[in-house]
């Protein structure tokens, strides 16, 4: 699969500049109905409502932007700069630092509260991130219980392990070593194995917990802290309650959501229900091309691009 993600990418390479126009015409056109509806979108990821100066070190396609590492952000941003002139200049950032630049930026996440207009939010490491899942298995049917795995270093994944690791509704544990508590390190349970659990615990880590977006795409419930990030995936517009269920941070209230919806499946059905709806408007990949390439056109014509 990688290798035809990197060899599709090197071909648009060669692909004259019509064809990327026709597309895209051709885009406009079959989505002319739903402007509305996909505008909301792009006016999500770009903030921007005014022209706005970009930093000196800017780049564009045809100074600056190469291949230095992180190469599926730069691949996955590079697929849609073949829309516009290669003078056109960004400024982006590829990894897992979350922050917001005094000169609109272009994210692969941001933070949910603030002033966080100048992180402009794309689709970046999508095939790592935007993983969806096929579950046959239905929440009824499932374990009565939650499930944790993976790496545990930062505080707040520390202090879920302290509060959490044992109880008897939650199957926790982490996947690196831990020389203050050996007994977290618990062995590997893959994807499919953690889909037998009614309820999914995502944590955040430098950023978005990154099994969100396949747990929402499957028939179990994701359990969550008030979410501080969000990407393409619109972590921020997520209500507590709806999509997904909220605990306090401390989890002191653990226990009585989680029995909460087992003794009210009917509930809990509504929010699988509601958890699918939001993951469906990602599916579309024709959909998801032109909501990419309005968001850079809106970043370019704020940004003073000509």
């Amino acid at each position: 699969m990688k290798f035809f993600y990197y060899l599709n990418n090197l071909l648009l390479n060669i692909f004259p500049s019509f064809i990327f126009m026709r597309y895209k015409k051709k885009l406009e056109d079959e989505f002319h109905d739903d402007l509305e509806e996909l505008q909301h979108r792009v006016d999500y990821y770009c903030k921007l409502d005014r022209p706005m100066a970009l930093s000196d070190k800017a780049e564009s396609r045809e100074v600056g932007y190469k291949l230095r590492d992180k190469s599926a952000y730069y691949f996955d941003l590079k697929q849609y700069l073949y829309y516009f002139p290669r003078h056109f200049k960004f400024c982006y950032y590829f990894g897992d630092k979350v922050a917001i630049e005094s000169y609109p930026t272009i994210y692969k996440a941001r933070p949910t509260q603030g002033d966080n207009k100048n992180s402009v939010l794309f689709k970046l490491d999508k095939y790592r991130h935007f993983r969806f899942m096929s579950d046959n298995l239905k929440f009824a049917d499932k374990k009565s219980m939650a499930v944790f795995r993976g790496r545990v270093t930062q505080k707040h994944r520390i202090r879920f392990m302290e509060k959490m690791f044992g109880h008897e509704l939650v199957d926790a544990g982490q996947s690196n070593i831990s020389e203050d508590h050996p007994e977290w390190k618990q062995p590997f349970m893959s994807v499919d194995d953690q889909l037998k659990y009614k309820f999914i615990i995502c944590l955040e880590g430098n950023d978005v917990a990154s099994n969100l977006k396949w747990a929402m795409s499957s028939n179990s419930i994701v359990v969550s802290p008030k979410m501080r990030f969000e990407t393409w995936f619109m972590e921020g517009a997520l209500v507590p309650g709806v999509h997904f269920i909220e605990v306090k941070d401390d989890w002191s209230d653990f226990e009585e959501k989680i029995s909460f919806y087992l003794e009210n499946p009917n509930k809990a059905d509504d929010i699988l229900e509601n958890a699918h709806l939001h993951v469906s408007q990602f599916k579309d990949s024709r959909r998801e091309d032109y909501i990419s390439i309005k968001t850079l056109e809106k970043y370019f014509n704020l940004c003073k691009q000509e």
